[in-house]
This record gives structure tokens, sequence and C-alpha cells, in this order.
């Protein structure tokens, strides 16, 4: 008989480098936002006043908005990480489906370490940055372009601008629905209960073979599902042809 689950049970999903990765980036577009509010929303430019010491604040954040990410690369759980949120699976074109149908029924969305709309807001976010920073530069440093060049890149920095803040208040109330998302990303621990339920194809690190000399959330392949040895009379890769094409009908 299967022993019930430990309800106080955890994995580790992130690490350190990850979290502080995450929490300066967080901070350094927690102030472009608000010192772009102040600049754009008349009622906070005066409720705040001074705004040169604002415009330069949004542009040295803006600038600096990059460099907690390249300096995390340093990380191996970092670029491990990246390469799953830039894999998209079968499994996440179903994950999409039933989003988009509103079904929660358990097992209707598949979804390894990072589901499918996780993928897609961290491509977007990364995607808004470099044009947010791109723009903003030709509007900082005027001499590197002609004037039709500045227009354009001031229209579209300041609608991306507008997108960016809502699709960041989007992502905010998610995390708040979500409490063992966020205790994750505080500690670096979720409860084993919660990602077997939200992440049923992820297999956390404790669970990869310790003949592998592997580290945790290190060289592990994305998304990538490591077996314990095979046993006798089994493949060279310990699996069936019956387990073979049952994972195939669940991808």
């Amino acid at each position: 008989m299967t022993p019930p689950p430990d309800p106080t049970a955890t994995v580790r999903r992130f690490t350190p480098a990850e979290r502080w990765t995450h929490r300066t980036t967080a901070a350094l577009m927690g102030v472009c936002v608000l010192t772009a509010a102040c600049l754009y929303v008349p009622q906070l430019a005066e409720l705040v006043g001074r705004r040169a010491l604002v415009v330069t604040l949004h542009r040295w954040t803006g600038l600096l908005l990059p460099v907690p990410v390249l300096a995390g690369l340093a990380s191996r759980a970092l670029r491990a990480d990246l390469g799953r949120l830039n894999r998209f699976g079968p499994h996440d074109r179903r994950w999409l489906r039933a989003a988009l149908r509103r079904d929660r029924r358990p097992g209707a969305r598949p979804a390894a370490k990072f589901n499918a709309g996780q993928k897609l807001y961290a491509s977007w976010a990364a995607g808004a940055t470099l044009v947010m920073l791109g723009t903003g530069l030709l509007m900082w440093f005027t001499h590197l372009a002609p004037l039709r060049w500045r227009t354009g890149a001031t229209f579209v920095h300041d609608w991306l601008a507008l997108t960016l803040g809502i699709v960041l208040a989007g992502h905010i109330g998610m995390a708040l629905g979500d409490p063992e998302a966020r205790r994750g990303m505080r500690t670096g621990e979720v409860a084993r209960w919660w990602a077997e339920a939200r992440h049923p194809l992820w297999r956390p690190d404790k669970d990869v073979r310790p003949d592998t000399h592997v580290r945790p959330d290190t060289d592990v392949r994305p998304d990538t599902d490591v077996r314990p040895e095979a046993p006798a009379g089994t493949g060279a890769s310990g699996r069936t042809r019956g387990d073979a094409g049952a994972d195939l009908q669940d991808q």
C-alpha cells in the first residue's frame, strides 16, 4: 500500500542566484514603472515634483535593467532555467488550449518546471525590455538618429510602457493568488504536493540518480526526466514499449 504524501515535504525550485536575479530585476523594473508614471501622469508629477531627478532615476534604472540577468548568467541554475523557458513543447500547447477554455480539471494543464503562460510572459518581458532600452537610448541621446526616428521611438516607448505596466500588474496579481509560488521565489523551496499538482511533468532534483554526478539545478537538461537505474529485463533506457506509448499519449 502506497503511503500518503507528506504535506510538509518540500523540493528546491530556485537557487539563491536565481532569486537574487529576480528580486533585483523586479526592483529596477518597479522604479522604472513608478518614475514613468510620475513623468506622464500630471497628478503624480505635481505630487512628486523634482522632474529632473525623476528623469535621471528613470534613465539609469532603465539602463541597468539587463544587468542582473547578465550577471546571473554566471549561475548554471539560471542558465538551465532560461533553457527551460525557451523550450515550447506539445504539453505547453495543451496547457494553452486548456487555459483558453478555462479548463481547470486535474491533468488538463500539463506543465514541466514552468508552464506555458510563464514561458510566454518571460519571452514577452525579455523582448519588451530590449525594445524599451533601444527606444529609450534614442530618446536620451538625440544625436544618434534623425528626428523621424526619435519620434517613432517615443511613440513605441510610450505605448509599450503602458502595455508593460498592464502586463506587470497581471503578473503580480497571479503571484498574489498563488502563495506557494511566492514561497518558492522567497525561500527557494516549494511543497512537493504543489509541484506534483501544478507541474506534474517537472522532475525535482531530489529524483536525480546519485550516479549522474549532477549538482542540483545545474546540469540537468531542461524539462527532461532523469529516471532511476533500469531494472533487469528492461531496455537500456529502463522503459518498455508500453511506457513509451503512454508518454506519447500524455504529450
